[in-house]
């Protein structure tokens, strides 16, 4: 389960609206959330994309960003709650979509889009240079068990 929150004034950004869970490619044109999780030192990893709209999208690269291949086995859960001053996102997402292996490491990001759809890049950690979620550098924690 993960949880992404975001405070401050709520009705100053672009937040989709929610609509029925399904899958959707290009999420990150808009606020929405990620997940990046890789096996040990990689090359492999996994991105998951959250959207307050309740879509979702999963792939898996063979390494920095290469593939990109679109993975639909299991609809992740989205739950989202919004008030005026905090936008809150949980989502659950099922061990089988996880690597196997460990340690994982994991990179967690947002892009958040203002009402005028200016977007910002916020991450645990930026490799240096322009916001780059797929870099190793943003793979900032690390998991030992589940």
């Amino acid at each position: 389960m993960l949880t992404f929150c975001l405070a401050g004034d709520i009705p100053g950004l672009s937040i989709p609206e929610y609509r029925s869970p399904r899958r959707a490619d290009y999420l990150w044109r808009h606020t929405c959330f990620k997940a990046f999780v890789m096996e040990g030192e990689g090359p492999e990893y996994r991105e998951f994309n959250f959207s307050p709209s309740g879509e979702w999208a999963v792939y898996d690269f063979r390494g920095y960003r290469n593939g990109g291949v679109p993975e639909s086995k299991l609809t992740p859960g989205i739950v989202v709650h919004k008030t005026m001053d905090r936008l809150e996102l949980g989502a659950e997402i099922c061990q089988v979509l996880l690597p196997h292996g460990r340690p994982l490491r994991l990179g967690l990001s947002a892009i958040v889009e203002d009402d005028g759809g200016i977007l910002s890049y916020w991450a645990l950690r930026h490799p240096p240079g322009k916001p780059d979620f797929h870099h190793t550098d943003a793979f900032a924690l690390q998991l030992e068990k589940l």
